[in-house]
């Protein structure tokens, strides 16, 4: 829905348009990365503890899988900047746009029974008229580890 059509729908019936309080928490924590990005540009301590702190709010078996995931992705391209996005562990590239990210959260709205590994537009991954851009993952072997890796050295080329 446009933003147009949302205040319009709002000024006939300010309960027309509803977030669930899932939607709530990501705007908030969106509005706190954006203040944060403000106060310390391009602080890549700051970004690192609060990918951190995301993870370690994840499910435990998962939590596992998000801290390999996060050294994979320092050590595959050293240079991205780690920080969050809508709460969620994200890397970017040195303008600052998001080129990966992963997500488990297993509370509405979202309801992953899974975590995802996935790349944003910014990512060089184009590869004919259709390609993979996430990727569900329960667990992390040695061959899934080289294949993020690979991944993620193209996405940023």
């Amino acid at each position: 829905m446009s933003p147009q059509v949302i205040k319009r729908n709002r000024a006939v019936n300010p309960k027309s348009i509803s977030w669930t309080e899932g939607e709530k928490d990501a705007i908030k924590a969106r509005a706190q990365e954006l203040k944060a990005e403000a106060r310390a540009s391009k602080n890549k301590a700051e970004g690192e503890r609060a990918v951190l702190a995301a993870i370690s709010k994840m499910p435990v078996p998962y939590r596992d899988i998000g801290k390999r995931l996060h050294a994979i992705v320092k050590d595959s391209v050293p240079n991205l900047m780690p920080k969050t996005w809508y709460g969620l562990p994200a890397y970017a590239n040195s303008d600052g746009k998001i080129v990966c990210y992963f997500r488990m959260n297993p509370k509405p709205p979202y309801n992953d029974r899974y975590l995802t590994f996935g790349f944003s537009e910014t990512a060089n991954l184009d590869a004919g008229m259709m390609w993979p851009v996430a990727f569900a993952l329960t667990e992390l072997i040695a061959a899934d580890e080289a294949r993020i890796a690979a991944l993620v050295k193209k996405a940023t080329t």
